[in-house]
């Protein structure tokens, strides 16, 4: 069965929609101030998919056409969003020197791993924290018998919040389950 791979540059010639041409790194940056500041959230521009369905455009100028006169303003408030972001992200890099990225990287091997592997370990101690229980994290041989740690003498597994939606999952637990998700700022916790 042959497989065809279409690039994003290819995709945009085919569809005779050729982007701007940016100065390198330029683009990467106004998307991480974007990024930081949601200028291009629906709630600025509309929503994408929508918008599109409505206009009924066949061509980037009837599509074109159509969003600037039924969103007239939604570039000038994605501008005022991002355009501050832009600005201070060139005051950080101006003040970013050789230390600073060694410390950066010092941070990110040792303590974002560090803390990235032994997450588990927070949560059993918030757990047993609002519990008012004592807690330990399992052996290597209590770890195969899918025991993340102990709670005041109770087994506990800890697993992402995904896991409680899967269908027919083989293992059977028949201790205390504590769901987690990792969020941007931080890991969200259920337990029973």
């Amino acid at each position: 069965m042959p497989v065809i791979r279409i690039k994003n540059k290819e995709l945009a010639g085919l569809l005779e929609a050729t982007p701007p041409d940016f100065p390198k790194y330029a683009s990467q940056i106004i998307n991480l101030a974007n990024q930081n500041s949601q200028g291009t959230r629906p709630k600025v521009v509309g929503k994408m998919s929508e918008l599109f369905v409505q206009s009924k455009a066949r061509s980037l100028s009837e599509w074109e056409e159509w969003y600037k006169v039924n969103c007239p303003e939604a570039f000038d408030r994605a501008t005022a969003r991002i355009w501050p972001m832009v600005q201070q992200l060139k005051e950080a890099i101006a003040k970013i020197d050789k230390e600073m990225v060694r410390r950066w990287i010092e941070d990110l091997v040792l303590v974002k791993t560090f803390v990235g592997l032994r997450f588990q370990e927070a949560i059993l101690k918030k757990v047993s924290e609002f519990l008012s229980k004592d807690y330990r994290i399992s052996s290597s041989a209590e770890e195969s018998q899918g025991i993340d740690g102990w709670i005041d003498n109770s087994p506990v597994s800890i697993k992402p919040i995904t896991y409680k939606v899967k269908m027919a999952l083989p293992e059977k637990i028949t201790f205390l389950m504590i769901y987690y998700s990792k969020e941007k700022d931080g890991i969200t916790i259920e337990f029973e």
